[in-house]
């Protein structure tokens, strides 16, 4: 079982020498290469837009019990807006490493204290998922 979850993430690491048989056909064609060459390097899913982050964030932050959900918008931030106090943030930020499968320092999980922060650090990790 552990195995099977490290293969993905291993994956997302790693390139691979095209096949002889893929090389060969690449020189055959002048158009070939450069089609070979800009495909995707991993099996990593393509990152994660803004506007998906956006949307996910947005329910992570209405499915938190201590949230109105009317009062979530794009540029809320957890305190002001929403009413969080410093251990409800926490809580949020945990929720955002869950949805997310990421692991958020501490440095700059206490840094992040608006959904446009949350956005910006998540839409910019290359781990998001």
């Amino acid at each position: 079982m552990a195995a099977a979850a490290l293969r993905p993430a291993i994956l997302r690491h790693i390139r691979l020498s095209p096949s002889p048989a893929a090389a060969a056909a690449a020189y055959s064609h002048p158009h070939a290469i450069a089609r070979w060459l800009a495909r995707p390097m991993s099996s990593h899913d393509a990152h994660l837009t803004r506007d998906e982050v956006v949307d996910r964030l947005v329910d992570v932050l209405k499915s938190h019990p201590k949230v109105d959900p009317s009062k979530v918008n794009p540029e809320a931030h957890f305190e002001k807006d929403l009413g969080l106090d410093s251990l409800d943030t926490v809580e949020v930020v945990m929720a955002i490493e869950e949805e997310f499968k990421l692991e958020i320092p501490d440095q700059e999980a206490n840094k992040i204290d608006s959904l446009p922060l949350a956005v910006e650090y998540v839409a910019n990790h290359p781990m998001a998922a």
